[in-house]
């Protein structure tokens, strides 16, 4: 960012200081997900909620205020797309809305958060969910307080889905799902009418887990994941979080029975890896050296995992060296068996595992259970039937136990209520951005069958990744696809996909 106005530079510096602090929670969350001893969940509950506090003290002081306010009517006469405007845009939107929150509400969510996902840890593990219901009716009570001080337009999840996908309101999210189902609750039926039910039995093989993850290791490097600023560890579930543009981290599970969870949770990832490496260097230490949205973000690891990572194209590329590697396994293994079997349809408990064509109705399910929950028209105790309920209703399908149903997210644990649309609307961002980069880039197809996704990347990073926090994510959407979010794309996508893969 180029020097400006004194109270740019001082604005800068405080607010350089409140990234740091959060990327230190940031480095202290991580470890508390890969490496820390259960012994160190009591301690790491104060220190995070240390950290989180002062950071939100620092953030919402009067002196950034006054700053902002300094450079509220300067900022309106500068570049809209420069650094520096959106510097004071974006922050003031975030300032005033965090001083709408108490200080001691922040450190509080973040103390009940690191004891709840202990918590949700021991009760996924026994399938209790008895173990979880205390931590979850705190973690509600506190989110309805912070929906409360935000304040809302019409309905009290606007204000926690602004926090993940500014700007955007529950109606808008309702409006889109509509669309959905009554796309693909149809296609999920008449893909069942003639689906084999043991489809995908080719890949529940046992494989070697260190061979899994040295395979996944060589997607990432050739999909452009520098592991010079980043690296790759074991979670229980996958995630990515970053310390800085230059130290991004992923986490991959790994299951010896079942190599799709582990490659694909790899790519996911590495999607979301992508994005945090490809910021503008500019914008390090400012807040604005983030994804757009967490949809935006979404989009990003959906792009990858399922438009490139399931796409004929590039297996075309990757099945020879994977039937190389596990020999043993696949190698009477056909390549449109394989095409089928990872593109397989079939109605499954686990959101992070369900196919492209299921994933939204996993999504709606708990967009609509988290209305309710904050809501209070469903009793938190009733939850494991509430969830059943819904599953049988949109899937066809009823967990035999709560760590297959309501118990398998992380995201309640971690106090995090309206974050679960943002993965919807990241699988529809996806496709838009993805047809915008077929029509930009010519022979792409081609250059993914080689394993080349160099000119796919520079379009990410050129179009997307180097903006950060600068734009709102219907500010982007239209910026790089000249048009508004829609379900359109993603609902043409999936019928010729899968009418291709199923005779539809």
């Amino acid at each position: 960012m180029e020097s400006g106005p004194e109270e740019l530079q001082e604005l800068k510096r405080r607010l350089g200081e409140i990234r740091d602090l959060h990327r230190a929670a940031a480095v202290l969350s991580w470890d508390q997900q890969t490496y820390m001893p259960p012994g160190g969940a009591t301690a790491r509950a104060e220190q995070l909620a240390t950290l989180q506090r002062t950071a939100h003290i620092w953030f919402t002081s009067d002196e950034i205020g006054q700053l902002l306010e300094a450079l509220r009517a300067p900022a309106a006469e500068w570049d809209y797309d420069s650094d520096e405007a959106s510097l004071v845009r974006v922050t003031l939107r975030d300032y005033e809305k965090a001083r709408r929150i108490p200080p001691a509400l922040i450190a509080e969510l973040a103390r009940v958060s690191t004891l709840a996902y202990e918590a949700w840890v021991k009760a996924k593990a026994t399938a209790d969910f008895a173990l979880f219901l205390p931590h979850l009716e705190k973690i509600v009570d506190l989110n309805i307080q912070i929906a409360e001080a935000l304040g809302y337009p019409e309905r009290l999840y606007d204000a926690l889905l602004d926090q993940y996908e500014p700007e955007m309101k529950t109606a808008q999210v309702a409006a889109l799902f509509d669309q959905l189902k009554a796309e693909l609750v149809p296609i999920v039926k008449d893909i069942a009418n003639q689906a084999d039910p043991n489809g995908d039995a080719i890949l529940q093989r046992p494989m070697d887990v260190q061979k899994q993850w040295d395979f996944g290791l060589a997607v990432l490097r050739d999909m452009g994941f520098d592991f010079d600023r980043g690296r790759q560890d074991k979670s229980v579930h996958p995630f990515t979080t970053s310390f800085s543009i230059n130290d991004v981290r992923l986490t991959t599970r790994l299951d010896p029975n079942y190599f799709p969870t582990a490659l694909f949770g790899t790519i996911h990832e590495g999607g979301h890896g992508l994005y945090e490496q490809g910021l503008s260097p500019t914008l390090e230490r400012t807040g604005l050296d983030d994804g757009a949205s967490l949809g935006i973000h979404e989009s990003q690891s959906r792009l990858w995992e399922n438009l490139i990572g399931r796409s004929r194209a590039f297996w075309m590329h990757y099945f020879p060296r994977l039937r190389q590697m596990f020999y043993e396994q696949m190698g009477d293994v056909e390549f449109e068996s394989f095409y089928r079997a990872i593109n397989m349809v079939k109605p499954s408990f686990i959101r992070v595992e369900a196919d492209e064509v299921t994933y939204n109705l996993h999504i709606m399910l708990r967009f609509e259970l988290e209305n309710d929950m904050l809501e209070r028209r469903v009793p938190l105790r009733e939850l494991p039937d509430a969830w059943n309920a819904k599953m049988e209703e949109y899937l066809g399908i009823v967990p035999p136990n709560d760590t297959l149903g309501v118990l398998q997210d992380v995201h309640w644990s971690g106090g995090m209520l309206g974050y679960f649309p943002t993965y919807s609307l990241g699988n529809l961002y996806s496709v838009q951005f993805f047809e915008k980069a077929k029509c930009d880039i010519d022979g792409l197809s081609d250059q993914i069958a080689m394993g080349d996704f160099t000119e796919l990347l520079k379009w990410l990073r050129q179009n997307i990744h180097q903006h950060g926090r600068k734009y709102t994510p219907a500010e982007l959407v239209v910026k790089v696809t000249g048009k508004e979010l829609t379900a359109t794309d993603y609902i043409g996508y999936i019928k010729q996909k899968f009418g291709e893969l199923y005779s539809l």
